[in-house]
């Protein structure tokens, strides 16, 4: 299924008209505001999915109804009940049929949307732009992102392994214990996230601008940093197997850091780098030592 949020505003418009409801009647019917039923309307923010779930039934259609491949026939079913989790995001009618929530996000534009427990996303969420929505516990593993600006979002706890992350601009976003093992960031602006508690194993930063983002409490093992420029970042805790060349580091600080089997080279402006009450061990500190890095701070590991 098809999304777009213009077109969700517009079969909304329509479908109300025709049973005769006010913004403020509808309204009232899924206990919201007519002035949030007016941003739906007008394609300024999407219902989320239990709401468009409550929506099909006021106006009689088949959850289909709201895709872009779907026209403006009706119809009509009886009733749709939510089974299993919402992290399942599926439907059935009465008769046991089942409806998959088959999301698309490609080339939309989407504000406010609450997608939280959505999985299986894979490549349909390229080119869009994304402000204000939420995305927590989502499963979106093997997300492929491509040309996206997404700005202010919440994805807490989702699952963002082996996903692919490129020409993409990331602003302000949430992603708290998040899961980004074996993921590949390229070519990416990525600005003002909080990354705390996340996981970072087997990641792939790739050209990419990483400035200041929040990194307390992450995991970093086998991660590999190559031709990126890190801004405003302070890392800490245990840093191993990891990999920094020909990256620019500015305003960078470790720590409360031990590095361990970490490989630093060509990188530029390390002498700036701080390095504050660190644990290195000797083959880390020999790479460091060769990337005339500023020793003081800094205590080798028997």
């Amino acid at each position: 299924m098809m999304l777009n949020s213009k077109s969700i505003g517009n079969k909304i418009a329509t479908a109300r008209k025709k049973i005769n409801l006010s913004q403020a009647e509808l309204a009232t019917q899924v206990s919201i505001s007519p002035q949030a039923v007016g941003k739906w309307e007008r394609g300024e923010s999407v219902p989320d999915i239990f709401t468009l779930n409550r929506l099909a039934a006021i106006f009689g259609v088949d959850l289909n109804y709201f895709s872009d491949a779907y026209g403006e026939q009706y119809v009509a079913i009886p009733h749709i009940e939510k089974t299993e989790t919402p992290a399942a995001v599926e439907m059935k009618d009465r008769s046991g049929k089942k409806f998959d929530w088959n999301w698309d996000m490609s080339e939309g534009n989407w504000s406010d949307a609450d997608f939280s427990g959505l999985k299986n996303l894979k490549e349909k969420f390229s080119a869009s732009n994304m402000k204000q929505c939420k995305f927590r516990n989502a499963d979106l593993s093997g997300l492929l992102l491509g040309k996206n600006n997404i700005e202010n979002c919440d994805f807490s706890n989702a699952d963002i392994r082996n996903s692919k992350i490129q020409s993409s601009n990331l602003l302000n976003n949430l992603f708290n214990s998040c899961s980004f093992i074996d993921a590949t960031f390229f070519k990416s602006n990525i600005e003002s996230c909080d990354f705390s508690g996340a996981d970072f194993s087997g990641a792939e930063i790739l050209e990419v601008n990483l400035e200041r983002v929040v990194v307390n409490d992450v995991c970093w093992k086998f991660t590999k940093f190559h031709k990126s420029n890190l801004s405003g970042i302070t890392f800490s805790g245990l840093m191993e197997d990891c990999h920094f060349e020909h990256c620019g580091f500015y305003g960078v600080k470790f720590e409360n850091a031990t590095l361990l089997n970490s490989f630093f080279k060509y990188n530029e402006r390390f002498k700036k780098v701080q390095f504050v009450n660190c644990k290195v061990d000797s083959i880390t500190f020999a790479f460091l030592k060769n990337n005339q890095a500023d020793l003081t701070g800094i205590t080798l590991i028997a």
